[in-house]
């Protein structure tokens, strides 16, 4: 019976999705319309509509595939293990003394092959 339901409630995805969008909509639309208003009471408007269309869109099958990634996601980030400063600071000056080396020896190229190209030419 409940993957009957489910199976419902899926179909309705798409109504929910359109309501989502009316709601973004409505709020880029009232946003524009109340120009005039102060900013502190637009913001305060659009992230109560934008609460409202998340929590929607949390609601569909995707939505909350979504919301599950991003869970996931924020727990992976917390198993990184961030470099130190001082690695930090050396791997730049590792990177920024391999690049000035590279850089040094393509302007001899440059500056050796336009030696040889000016002396065949003349």
């Amino acid at each position: 019976m409940s993957e009957k339901i489910s199976g419902q409630e899926n179909k309705l995805d798409w109504l929910k999705w359109i309501a989502v969008a009316a709601i973004v909509i409505v709020g880029v639309y009232a946003n524009s319309y109340f120009s005039t208003e102060s900013l502190l009471y637009r913001t305060i408007g659009l992230l109560i509509l934008g609460a409202g269309a998340a929590w929607l869109a949390v609601q569909t099958e995707k939505g909350n595939a979504f919301l599950v990634l991003c869970l996931d996601a924020r727990a992976e980030i917390r198993k990184v293990v961030w470099p130190t400063r001082q690695e930090t600071t050396q791997t730049t000056m590792i990177v920024l003394l391999v690049v000035f080396v590279i850089a040094l020896l393509l302007w001899l190229l440059d500056w050796g092959l336009n030696e040889i190209v000016s002396g065949i030419i003349g």
